[in-house]
C-alpha cells in the first residue's frame, strides 16, 4: 500500500461508526448492497436518487478502491447567481480567449467560507443538517446585498469583500465548523482572512492590463441572489491532471482503459515519464478503473469538473428579489455561459485590442513521420534485394526525393508518411478557410519539416507565391538525436531539385556547421532565442502577414516563450511538455505593435485529432483459424 493512502486510511480507521438511516439508503440495502458501499456511492452522486446511486455502482463493478473507507473532501462555498453570475461566466470566457487557462479557471465563481475537510460517508447527512440550521439561523441577517471591490495586482485579480459584509459572511463560517464539528465530527476550518472572489490567479504577468480591463468591465453591484453551496471531491486526486476523453476507446491491449466521450480521467503527471509517446496512463473517475490511453482522445478539464455539488441555501432577501427571465441563461457549473446583455464594454475593449494586432508568428510542429508509424526499420521494410523503392504499405511515402548521398541518411532525416502530407495538406486549407495570409515561411532542415511546409502552402495555394526558408538554426534540441550525430539533410540544391519550393537565396542565420551534437539545454535555449529574434528581425513590420515556422515538438516551447518574454521552462518540465505535442501541434504569437510585445493567443485554427488505424491481415481470422 502505498504511503499516502496508508496516511489516509490512518484518518477514518479509529473513527466510531454510526448507522445511518437515510431511505436512500435503506432502499440500497434492500438491494443486497453492504452498508459501506452503498454509502460510498450516496456520497459519489450527492445523495439525490436512487437511480443515480445504482447507475454509480454498476459503472464501479470493476472498481479496485470500492472497498477503501477514504472518505470525500467537502468545501463551503457561497456563489453567485444571476446577472452578476452571467458576467463573471463571460468574464471567464474572455480572459481564457484572449490570455489563455490561468488557475482561476479551474474553479467556478465562488467565495470560500470553509476550505475542504474530510467527513466520513454515514455522517455525510448530519453536514446536510447542520447546513440547513445554521443558514436558517443566519437568513434574517445575511446582507441584501455583498460589498464587492476590485483589487488588482501583476500576479492576482478578484472582488474583495467589505469588512462590514465579510465579518457576516466569517461568523456565518464559524458557525458552520462549530456545529459540523459538534454534530458530523468534523474538523473544519473557516476562511477568516480577507474574504475574497478570485477572477484571475497565475497569469502571465504581460497579460495583466487585458485581464485588468476584462475585469473593469464587469459591474459589482449587479443583480445577485447568493446561494450557500455544499460541494466534494475525490480527495486521492487533488494534485493530478483532469482530463476529459473527447471521444470513445475501446481497449485493444489488457492494460488499456475503456473511456467513453465525456469521461474524466485523473492522470498523475509524475507517473508519465515512462509512458510510451503518445499514451498516458490515468484513472476514470466513473469507473475507477486504471489503464493506458492515448493522450490525443482527451483535452484538459478544469478541476472542478468532477466535483459533486451535495446542497445549497438560497439567501432569499426581500430588497434585492432575485428574478430569472426567460431569456437568462440558467446557472451552470463550469458552464461557458453567453449572456447577451453582457455590457458593450466588453466588446470594446476586444475591438481595440484587435486593432493593434499586427504580424503573427504560428509555430507548428511537422507532420506525421514515417519512422513514427513503422518503426526506425522502415527502410527495410520497402526495398527491393536489388535496390529498389516499393510501398509496403500505403502509408508509405509514394516516392522518395532523389538525394546524392546513399538513401541509408532517410534513417535519421525520415520523410512524411502519406498521412503526414494529408495532415499538412488539412492545416493548409483550415488556414486557408480562415483567410491567414502567410507572407514567410521558415522550415527546420530536417526533411518532414521542408515537406510539411511544402504541403500546408499547397493547401494554402501559395506554394507557387512564397517560397520555403531552410534555416538549420531551427532543428530540434540535438541532445534528443538517436544517431548522437547531426543528421545528413538534404541540401537546399537536391531539395530544389525534387521540386519543393525552397528559397535558394536565403542564407541560414546558423549554418549547419554550427550545430554540435548533444548541446547542453542551455545552448539549445540560446540558440532558438537568437533564431527567433533573428527571424522576426528580417521579416518586415508592415502589414498583418504571419510568419510561419516549421519545426519539431521542442520548437513551440523553445520559440514562443522569448517571443512573449517568458524564461525557459526548467529541462525536465520541458521535456513532460514536448513529449505531448502531436503532429502538427501549434502556437500562435500576434504582436501588439503599439505595446512592443507580444502575446500568445489561440491559434486560427482547430486541432487535428485522429485514432490509430492499425496493420491488417485479411487471411487471419476471416480465411484461417
Amino acid at each position: 500500500m502505498a504511503v499516502a493512502e496508508t496516511q489516509l486510511y490512518a484518518k477514518v480507521s479509529n473513527k466510531h461508526r454510526t448507522k445511518s438511516t437515510s431511505v436512500l439508503l435503506e432502499s440500497l440495502l434492500a438491494k443486497g448492497f453492504p452498508a459501506h458501499i452503498a454509502q460510498k456511492a450516496l456520497v459519489a452522486t450527492g445523495q439525490k436518487t436512487i437511480e443515480d446511486a445504482a447507475k454509480w455502482l454498476h459503472s464501479h463493478c470493476n472498481d479496485p478502491s470500492l472497498d477503501d473507507p477514504i472518505p470525500q473532501e467537502y468545501a463551503l462555498y457561497l456563489c453567485p447567481t444571476g446577472r452578476l453570475h452571467n458576467h463573471l461566466q463571460e468574464f471567464w470566457k474572455e480572459s481564457k480567449r484572449q490570455c489563455g487557462k490561468n488557475r482561476a479557471h479551474e474553479i467556478f465563481p465562488h467565495i470560500t467560507l470553509c476550505d475542504f475537510f474530510t467527513c466520513e460517508d454515514q455522517k455525510v447527512e448530519l453536514l446536510y443538517d447542520t447546513l440547513k440550521r445554521v443558514c436558517d439561523s443566519f437568513s434574517q441577517c445575511f446582507p441584501p446585498s455583498i460589498s464587492l471591490s476590485l483589487h488588482s495586482s501583476t500576479t492576482y485579480l478578484g472582488f474583495f469583500i467589505g469588512d462590514s459584509h465579510a465579518n457576516i459572511l466569517k461568523e456565518f463560517a464559524l458557525a458552520f465548523s462549530s456545529e459540523a464539528s459538534a454534530l458530523a465530527d468534523c474538523h473544519v476550518k473557516p476562511c477568516l482572512k480577507q474574504l475574497h472572489l478570485t477572477l484571475a490567479h497565475k497569469f502571465y504577468p504581460h497579460h495583466y492590463k487585458t485581464l485588468e480591463q476584462l475585469a473593469k468591465c464587469i459591474n459589482p453591484g449587479e443583480t445577485c441572489q447568493w446561494v450557500a453551496a455544499l460541494y466534494s471531491r475525490d480527495m486521492r486526486f487533488v494534485h493530478y491532471q483532469t482530463l476529459r476523453a473527447l471521444f470513445q476507446y475501446k481497449p485493444q491491449n489488457i492494460d488499456e482503459l475503456m473511456i467513453n466521450a465525456g469521461d474524466f480521467i485523473y492522470v498523475d503527471p509524475t507517473q508519465q515519464s515512462d509512458v510510451s509517446e503518445g499514451w498516458v496512463i490515468g484513472t476514470s473517475h466513473r469507473t475507477g478503473c486504471r489503464g493506458f490511453l492515448p493522450e490525443n482522445y482527451t483535452e484538459r478539464a478544469n478541476e472542478s469538473d468532477t466535483w459533486v455539488k451535495h446542497r445549497e441555501y438560497v439567501f432569499v432577501t426581500a430588497s434585492r428579489p432575485f428574478t430569472q427571465t426567460e431569456n437568462e441563461p440558467n446557472v451552470k457549473l463550469n458552464g461557458e455561459v453567453h449572456n447577451p446583455s453582457m455590457s458593450r464594454s466588453v466588446t470594446n475593449v476586444l475591438s481595440l485590442q484587435n486593432a493593434t494586432l499586427r504580424r503573427g508568428v504560428l509555430v507548428m510542429r511537422h507532420g506525421e513521420r514515417v519512422d513514427q508509424v513503422f518503426g526506425k526499420s522502415w527502410l527495410q521494410q520497402c526495398f527491393t534485394a536489388d535496390g529498389k523503392y516499393y510501398r509496403a504499405d500505403l502509408n508509405f511515402p509514394s516516392t522518395l526525393p532523389k538525394r546524392k548521398d546513399s538513401v541509408k541518411h532517410f534513417e535519421y532525416d525520415p520523410p512524411l508518411s502519406c498521412c503526414g502530407v494529408f495532415q499538412s495538406r488539412l492545416i493548409g486549407e483550415a488556414l486557408l478557410d480562415q483567410e491567414v495570409m502567410v507572407s514567410y515561411v521558415y522550415s527546420s532542415p530536417a526533411l518532414r519539416c521542408v515537406q510539411t511546409a511544402q504541403h500546408i502552402l499547397q493547401g494554402l495555394k501559395l506554394d507557387q507565391k512564397v517560397k520555403i526558408r531552410v534555416e538549420p538554426g531551427l532543428f530540434e534540441w540535438t541532445k534528443w538525436e538517436a544517431s548522437r550525430v547531426i543528421p545528413n539533410f538534404m541540401t537546399v540544391t537536391e531539395l530544389a531539385e525534387a521540386s519543393y519550393k525552397i528559397d535558394t537565396s536565403y542564407r541560414g542565420n546558423f549554418p549547419l556547421s554550427s550545430l554540435v551534437t548533444s548541446e547542453s539545454y542551455e545552448e539549445y535555449v540560446s540558440r532558438s532565442s537568437a533564431v527567433i529574434k533573428q527571424i522576426i528581425t528580417a521579416c518586415p513590420s508592415k502589414g498583418k502577414g504571419v510568419i510561419l515556422i516549421v519545426g519539431h515538438g521542442s520548437s513551440l516551447a523553445s520559440f514562443t516563450r522569448p517571443l512573449i518574454g517568458l524564461p525557459p521552462r526548467d529541462s525536465s518540465d520541458f521535456a513532460q511538455v514536448v513529449r505531448k505535442i502531436p503532429s502538427l501541434g501549434m502556437c500562435f504569437c500576434e504582436e501588439l505593435k503599439e505595446e512592443n510585445k507580444w502575446q500568445m493567443v489561440n491559434p486560427p485554427v482547430k486541432t487535428l485529432t485522429h485514432g490509430a488505424n492499425a496493420a491488417f491481415n485479411w487471411r487471419n481470422g476471416i480465411v484461417e483459424d
